[in-house]
C-alpha cells in the first residue's frame, strides 16, 4: 500500500444531513423568512422598472450579426458562436408522424444553469435572481442565480462578467450539492444539454437588488402562480434528492433496477434516424421576410428580434428565436397505488435527444396540433386531462419555457388525479413510477426531459397537493 493511500481521508458517499435540510427549506414559507413571499410580485414589478426592457419583431434583413448562410440556408451568427438554426429530418417507427423535417436549434455548448444557497437563521435559502429573457411573454421571472452559456461566461459578446460565476468554477468558493449535465427541448434543440448545479456557498455572498435569497417553501408558493419561476430555475430543483418529508420513498410498484430494465428496453425496440439538412432545404416550410413557417401553420415558427435590456451583461442585440403556434398542455396523471402515489410517465421519442428518447409527463403538447387526426391518432390521455374537474387538479399553472430561445413558448403543467381509471398495467410506452424514483432518475443525465422536470420541481417544493 502506498503511503497517498494510506493517508487518503474517506468520506460518506452521501450527504445524509441535506434531505432533512431541504425538508425544513421547504416547509418554510412565512414568518422568519428573508423575503415574504406575498410581497415578492410587488418586488419583482419593481425591479421591472428598474430597467429599460424592450422586445420587437424585426425582419431577418435587420439582424445585426446574423445571416442565412450558404449553401444551404443555415442561420448563423458571425462569430460561429452562440447557436445555428439548421434543418433535422426524422424516422421514427411508430406514432402518427412516422416521418418528418423541421427547423431545429443547434448549440453544442455546454452552459451553466446555478443556484447557490447557504443557511440563513438555520434554514436553507436559495439565491434567486429577476432575470429578463426576451422570449417571456412578461420578460422578466425568476431565475438561478446563474444562467449562462459558454459564449455569455467567457463573454464573446464582450459584455460584463456573469454576477456569482466564480462560485460555480472555483471549488474553494462553494460546496457542490448537485452537479447533473441535463437535457433540454428535444423537439426544438440538437442535443442540447447545460449543467444543472446546486452549490452551497463557502464565504460572504455579496448581495445585489436584483437577487433575493428564498426558501425551497416560498419557491414553491411562486410556483403556483403563472409566469413567475422560470424554466431554468426549475430544471435544477427537479435535480434536489428526493426528500419527500410527507410521503412513502422506499416502496413502489416497480424495484429501481426493473424501472431501469423498462427504460433500457424502450429505447431499444424503437427505431429512429435522425439526420442533418440544410435550412434552405426543409420539405413543407417556407421562408418568408420576418419568419420561417411551415405551410400550414401548425407547431412552430422560425422570427426574428431586436433586444433592449438594461440589466443583462450586453445591454442591446438582435437574436432568432423558436415560435410555438398555441399554448401547450403538460400534465402528469397520478393516483395511489397500494397507498403510495405514483405518476404516470411516458417514454417519449423526440428528434433532438441524444438517447432517442427520456421519461417525459403523461401528456405533452400543443392540442391545436392534433384537432385534425382522429381520436385514435391524438395523444393518449389529451381527453382525460382536458376533461379533468377541479376536484381531480392537484396541479396547475402556466409557465414559460426557455426564454433565451422561444417566443411566447407557454405551456398550462398539470398534475391530474385519475383515480383507478387508468389501471396499475397502462397503455404500451408508459409506466408507474413514484416522484421519489424520478427525483432518483433526474440526479444523473438524460432521464427525465425537461417537460416532467417542471413538474417535479413543483413536486419538491410542495407546490402540489398530496404528492
Amino acid at each position: 500500500m502506498t503511503t497517498v493511500a494510506r493517508s487518503a481521508a474517506l468520506r460518506s458517499r452521501e450527504d445524509t444531513d441535506l434531505p432533512g435540510r431541504l425538508a425544513r427549506s421547504a416547509a418554510t414559507t412565512g414568518a422568519g423568512a428573508e423575503l415574504v413571499t406575498r410581497n415578492f410580485p410587488a418586488w419583482l414589478a419593481e425591479r421591472r422598472r428598474a430597467h429599460r426592457f424592450r422586445v420587437e419583431r424585426i425582419p431577418f434583413a435587420d439582424l445585426r450579426g446574423w445571416s442565412f448562410r450558404e449553401p444551404g440556408g443555415n442561420l448563423g451568427h458571425h462569430s460561429g458562436r452562440f447557436f445555428t438554426v439548421e434543418g433535422l429530418r426524422a424516422t421514427v417507427g411508430e406514432g402518427p408522424f412516422r416521418q418528418w423535417q423541421q427547423p431545429i436549434i443547434h448549440q453544442p455548448e455546454v452552459g451553466i444553469l446555478g443556484i447557490l444557497t447557504r443557511e440563513i437563521d438555520g434554514v436553507l435559502h436559495f439565491l434567486m435572481q429577476a432575470k429578463m429573457e426576451p422570449g417571456n411573454r412578461n420578460l422578466l421571472q425568476l431565475s438561478p442565480t446563474v444562467q449562462a452559456t459558454r459564449s455569455n461566461y467567457t463573454k464573446v459578446h464582450r459584455g460584463a462578467d456573469v454576477r456569482y460565476l466564480e462560485f460555480f468554477t472555483d471549488p474553494r468558493r462553494g460546496r457542490v450539492l448537485t452537479d447533473v449535465l441535463q437535457s433540454e427541448h428535444g423537439s426544438w434543440f440538437l442535443r442540447k444539454a447545460n449543467r444543472n448545479m446546486l452549490v452551497e456557498a463557502v464565504g460572504e455572498v455579496p448581495p445585489h437588488e436584483d437577487f433575493r435569497w428564498l426558501t425551497l417553501g416560498q419557491i414553491g408558493e411562486l410556483l403556483r402562480l403563472d409566469s413567475v419561476v422560470n424554466m431554468d430555475a426549475r430544471t435544477v430543483l427537479a435535480c434536489l434528492p428526493a426528500f419527500a418529508p410527507g410521503g412513502e420513498r422506499s416502496r413502489a410498484l416497480h424495484s429501481d433496477s426493473g424501472l431501469l430494465s423498462w427504460i433500457t428496453s424502450q429505447r431499444s425496440r424503437h427505431e429512429v434516424r435522425i439526420e442533418s439538412v440544410p435550412l434552405g432545404e426543409v420539405e413543407g416550410w417556407r421562408r418568408g421576410e420576418s419568419s420561417i413557417e411551415r405551410e400550414d401553420g401548425r407547431f412552430f415558427r422560425v422570427v426574428a428580434v431586436e433586444v433592449e435590456a438594461g440589466n443583462r451583461e450586453v445591454s442591446g442585440w438582435t437574436q432568432p428565436l423558436l415560435e410555438p403556434s398555441g399554448l401547450g398542455v403538460t400534465a402528469f396523471l397520478t393516483r395511489r397505488i397500494g397507498g403510495t402515489p405514483h405518476l404516470l410517465a411516458h417514454a417519449r421519442v423526440e428528434g433532438g435527444l441524444l438517447d432517442v428518447l427520456e421519461l417525459a409527463p403523461t401528456v405533452q403538447c400543443v392540442p391545436e396540433n392534433y384537432a385534425h387526426l382522429p381520436a385514435d391518432a391524438r395523444p393518449p390521455f389529451l381527453d382525460q386531462v382536458l376533461a379533468a374537474g377541479p376536484d381531480r387538479i392537484r396541479y396547475s399553472a402556466v409557465h414559460s419555457e426557455e426564454g433565451g430561445r422561444f417566443l411566447n413558448a407557454e405551456s398550462r403543467y398539470l398534475v391530474v388525479d385519475c383515480g383507478e381509471d387508468v389501471p396499475a398495467d397502462p397503455p404500451p410506452g408508459h409506466l408507474w413510477l413514484t416522484p421519489a424514483q424520478l427525483s432518483s432518475l433526474a440526479r444523473h443525465a438524460r432521464y427525465v426531459n425537461v417537460q416532467a422536470r417542471t413538474l417535479l420541481a413543483c413536486v419538491n417544493a410542495g407546490a402540489v397537493e398530496g404528492l
